[in-house]
């Protein structure tokens, strides 16, 4: 547990510095950089489940694909052609490289993690680029940003207390045995009132919309749906047969374990933001 403390406030140390210095810029090496990691570890789950995916073709254009919100500000032009063309790649290079028996299985575990990782991170650049016309300022998007991540990551926080205090109630034992609906409740409140704190904190920067009380209820469906994703990072485990993705942060486990919720929250909290 102290491991677990001392990694978490190192890593929020981390954030806030390098938001606070490089602003956007800062921000976007960051994701690229959880992006670059969780991908290695997911490919890495991959193999550990007994599939043969390409991890340095699927993690460099997963990279990009995260990253192709800002490409096409830098370019002018639509980068979502990417992952048409990673397909193309991975559906000619699987032709030479795999036994027939495991070319499907490269394939399809190449692109679901380029899909799962990288366009789904893709909406954490969406929510911190600028663009033309905003009417949000690049510090309020940085804000959203660490609102989303708080609302995230502290969901884990209420859950795992109100779990050890009063968990009785079992949630999914065959995926994740110590998880419990009592510590998914903790953790949603938790998050409720960790966004409500953060939107009145943040008032000055935040959209109009995005008061306390509609960031308290915007925090339950993104808290929730956080608790899917470190289900669903908990059933790839289990079929790798490992208990974390990695062993890069003390106390936590791997990138992956520390990502997983963003995963799917971050487009949950960019549908709710109503950015452009």
């Amino acid at each position: 547990m102290i491991k677990r403390i001392l990694s978490t406030v190192a890593l929020w140390s981390i954030i806030a510095v390098t938001l606070w210095f490089f602003r956007t810029s800062g921000a976007l090496v960051l994701i690229a950089i959880i992006s670059a990691l969780t991908l290695r570890e997911f490919f890495g789950l991959m193999r550990g489940a007994g599939y043969a995916p390409f991890t340095i073709f699927g993690s460099s254009f997963g990279v990009l694909i995260t990253l192709s919100p800002w490409i096409e500000t830098v370019i002018g032009r639509p980068a979502h052609i990417l992952l048409a063309l990673s397909t193309v790649v991975f559906a000619v290079r699987l032709l030479g490289e795999r036994t027939p028996e495991n070319r499907v299985e490269s394939l399809a575990t190449t692109i679901f993690g380029i899909v799962y990782v990288g366009v789904l991170l893709q909406y954490m650049v969406r929510i911190v680029v600028p663009l033309p016309g905003d009417t949000v300022t690049p510090d309020g998007r940085l804000l959203l940003a660490l609102w989303l991540i708080a609302v995230a990551k502290f969901c884990d926080v209420g859950a795992l207390l109100t779990g050890l205090a009063i968990g009785r109630h079992k949630m999914s034992p065959h995926i994740s045995p110590k998880k419990t609906w009592e510590g998914a409740a903790g953790g949603i409140i938790t998050s409720m009132g960790v966004g409500a704190l953060i939107a009145w904190i943040s008032r000055d920067h935040f959209p109009g919309h995005m008061t306390p009380l509609i960031a308290a209820l915007i925090a339950a469906p993104v808290a929730a749906i956080g608790i899917v994703a470190d289900l669903v990072e908990s059933v790839i485990k289990r079929r790798a047969n490992m208990k974390d993705s990695g062993r890069s942060i003390p106390g936590i486990g791997g990138m992956f374990d520390l990502s997983d919720s963003l995963l799917l929250a971050a487009p949950v909290g960019y549908f709710f933001f109503g950015l452009p």
